[in-house]
């Protein structure tokens, strides 16, 4: 059954029973009889059942054999009766984009939703299973076999639990938990490291608190809490995507970090305990590759990952007061797919990193030089060109970018003030990942961020491209909106 026959049964049902169908859209129309906005949520348990597993996050590999709190693929998929999309959200470091194709593929099979329709992301957490081998980590095979399916199984739930719903949508600030992580350094201060294409670095991550020789932070910060409430048409909370840009706060795998305990706060703060079907709060990563939770030109400050979900939350709550719910909205999706440049290394780096790596016991890396020896022998043999896939929707007013890239704040902010709809918001480590994205200015400075490997792999000019076309998705979603939004042509003289 198609989505617009779906909407049709499901008007004749609403009015069988009484209910209005004469709504108020986003853009002030009123949509036709047979437009039906619904909404349906899930989320599914993702937490690894059999042990040890491998853990990605840090920057050599580590183990566990416990769970401290559980991973989740937080599912949302909305229908306006002409156009479904689905938007998940993942308690996982960083998924390539080769499992999340395939968790798409399955759940179109199971649901009809195109592939092209569906936005897959990671919170970053720190502290999960590794689905992706990057630095001194492998992947944990086991598990990457056992996550698409999870993924496609809690966008069929959702999908299963569609009704009736009303949204909307506002943005609140949270500037205590969001810093610029990276310094530009007193010359000859800077960390450096062989075999990272990068020379005489001049910038620095995390350069330590008060540090006499980190001149100032490299850009700035997005403070922004965006927030989108799904509901009931009774009123009761059937979801709330939000979107924030700080790293990670951190904690002890397993652990779904901060991300998970702003769901159940959020939850609290809107009085959605108990429901049924339960109540969904999903946060997903901003533009974070280059902040965190410390503020370095400060003393230290006391923070975790409990203090950071509750400062989020609530800011996402002052936020959720403000809202004004829409019946009815225009909601449409754009993908486009991008081919860049590989930042690749030189033979006679090759043949150095080799002598290195040939000497690795077990084949694992020790050290940060061991670490990017290898990437430099990995990243030899990869393709001279990387696609990646690049996603906007409009949902009313709202505009939401994707790209699968650890971004830059600064090119954050930069989506939000020339994107055409407002607000926009930006989901970062959506549908796979290519590394952090950092502008040509930031590249020319160094630092771990730029420093070529499996996790900083894309040509130096990747990030304006990146951002030409994400803002040229938004326009083509912004124009449909001015057209639809247009009066008629006057009618020609009798």
């Amino acid at each position: 059954m198609t989505c617009r026959l779906r909407a049709i049964v499901v008007s004749v049902v609403l009015a069988a029973i009484g209910f209005p169908l004469s709504l108020t859209g986003a853009d002030g129309g009123s949509p036709s009889a047979e437009k039906v906005f619904r909404a349906g949520a899930f989320a599914i348990d993702v937490t690894p059942t059999k042990f040890p597993v491998i853990v990605s996050g840090s920057s050599l590999e580590a183990g566990a054999t416990k769970v401290v709190d559980p991973l989740h693929a937080r599912c949302l998929v909305l229908d306006n009766g002409t156009a479904e999309i689905a938007v998940v959200v993942v308690d996982s470091l960083l998924i390539p984009r080769p499992l999340m194709d395939r968790a798409k593929q399955t759940a179109h099979e199971k649901t009809g939703i195109p592939v092209d329709r569906m936005l897959i992301s990671t919170t970053h957490t720190h502290t999960a299973p590794s689905v992706y081998g990057v630095l001194g980590s492998d992947c944990d095979e086991a598990y990457a076999a056992l996550l698409p399916g999870k993924i496609a199984e809690g966008i069929d739930r959702a999908y299963k639990n569609l009704a009736p719903a009303r949204i909307g949508w506002a943005v609140g600030k949270d500037p205590t938990n969001v810093f610029c992580r990276r310094f530009l350094m007193k010359p000859g201060t800077a960390r450096t490291n062989p075999f990272t294409g990068k020379e005489n670095d001049q910038a620095q991550m995390n350069p330590g608190y008060l540090n006499p020789n980190a001149v100032r932070p490299t850009g700035p910060a997005d403070p922004d809490v965006a927030v989108v409430s799904i509901q009931m048409r009774d009123g009761r909370p059937l979801a709330l995507l939000s979107n924030y840009s700080t790293h990670y706060a951190g904690s002890v795998p397993i652990s779904a970090d901060y991300f998970a305990v702003f769901s159940t706060e959020i939850e609290k703060r809107i009085g959605a305990e108990n429901l049924d079907p339960p109540f969904v709060g999903m946060l997903s990563n901003g533009t974070s590759g280059d902040a965190n939770c410390c503020d370095f030109t400060k003393p230290r400050r006391e923070f975790d990952r409990f203090t950071v979900g509750r400062d989020v939350a609530q800011a996402a709550f002052e936020a959720y007061k403000t809202i004004e719910y829409h019946d009815w909205v225009p909601l449409e999706m754009e993908e486009a797919r991008l081919t860049l440049k590989v930042r690749k290394p030189t033979p006679e780096e090759v043949k150095e990193a080799k002598l290195i790596v040939d000497k690795l016991p077990n084949g694992k890396p020790r050290n940060w030089p061991e670490i990017y020896a290898r990437e430099t022998v990995i990243m030899d043999q990869w393709p001279d060109t990387r696609e990646i896939k690049l996603q906007a929707i409009r949902i009313g007013r709202l505009g939401i970018t994707a790209m699968p890239n650890e971004v830059y704040g600064g090119t954050g902010l930069r989506i939000k003030a020339e994107s055409p709809l407002k607000p926009t918001f930006n989901v970062s480590l959506a549908n796979g990942y290519a590394g952090y994205l950092p502008p040509p200015d930031q590249h020319k400075l160094g630092g771990y961020t730029t420093w070529r490997a499996r996790s900083s792999c894309l040509e130096e000019e990747a990030e304006p491209k990146i951002v030409a076309k994400l803002l040229e998705l938004l326009s083509t979603l912004a124009d449909r909106r001015r057209d639809e939004s247009s009066p008629p042509p006057p009618q020609a003289a009798q």
